[in-house]
């Protein structure tokens, strides 16, 4: 296991339930992000995301990337939307397929394309599989998923086992950007069973402390926010309110 995924592992053993703050590179400038990320840590989050599903790439994401570690010493993860969204400035990157898209360049060509410059930049690749759930956003539309049904637990089941199976080391549960409602906890909780120590991450809807505890209760090791920290005035404590509803 290699350092930033022992790192996110070792929160979890320890205080219960990680915080990641994404940050979309397209919907500010790179010193706007930073000082997004800055209050993140103040606030207490774990680690941060960097990506997004459109224009999240190239010298932007470079950017982005090189202002966010001027401002924090938290981990950067890359969360990229295909693979433009690669950087040699981050630390780690979520490594996933979209196995229920059903486009197969998000299940196994960006991977292909994108595997290449991992291994040289030298960047942490953490397996990941990635699953959106109803109502999925914008990444849905753009990832071309066939939605998880919100109340098939099943078939969220079924496709956090075929990730795990295929050996991928977390398993992401989306409802996508801006959605009106987190990942209900029944579902969280059923895939979280069967994922046993794999790391199952949720995101999506999550506005507030009391949502990200009920997900965390519900079984999820890491809880990801991103829209509500854009729409917020004071980040650090957005996320100290999240941080504190999720922690041991």
């Amino acid at each position: 296991m290699t350092q930033v995924e022992e790192y996110l592992n070792d929160i979890v053993e320890r205080d219960g339930t990680v915080h990641l703050t994404l940050i979309d590179p397209a919907s500010q400038s790179p010193e706007e992000a930073a000082q997004i990320a800055h209050a993140a840590a103040l606030g207490g989050t774990d680690a941060i995301m960097v990506g997004g599903s459109t224009g999240a790439g190239g010298v932007l994401l470079d950017q982005t990337l090189l202002k966010i570690k001027e401002k924090t010493d938290k981990p950067t993860i890359l969360f990229p939307g295909s693979s433009s969204g690669v950087s040699k400035h981050a630390d780690a990157v979520f490594f996933m397929s979209l196995l229920n898209s059903r486009d197969i360049n998000f299940i196994t060509t960006n991977q292909m394309m994108g595997a290449p410059v991992v291994y040289k930049s030298g960047i942490e690749p953490i397996s990941m599989a990635y699953l959106i759930v109803e109502p999925g956003g914008t990444v849905g539309w753009v990832g071309d998923a066939k939605l998880i049904p919100k109340n098939k637990a099943e078939i969220a089941v079924a496709y956090a086992l075929a990730g795990k199976y295929l050996g991928m080391h977390y398993t992401y549960l989306e409802a996508g950007s801006g959605a009106d409602a987190p990942i209900k906890p029944e579902m969280i909780a059923a895939v979280k069973h069967v994922l046993g120590d794999n790391k199952l991450i949720v995101g999506g809807g999550i506005r507030d402390g009391e949502a990200a505890k009920q997900c965390a209760l519900a079984g999820a090791d890491m809880i990801v926010t991103g829209t509500i920290l854009e729409e917020s005035s004071d980040v650090a404590t957005k996320i100290e309110e999240l941080v504190s509803a999720i922690k041991r």
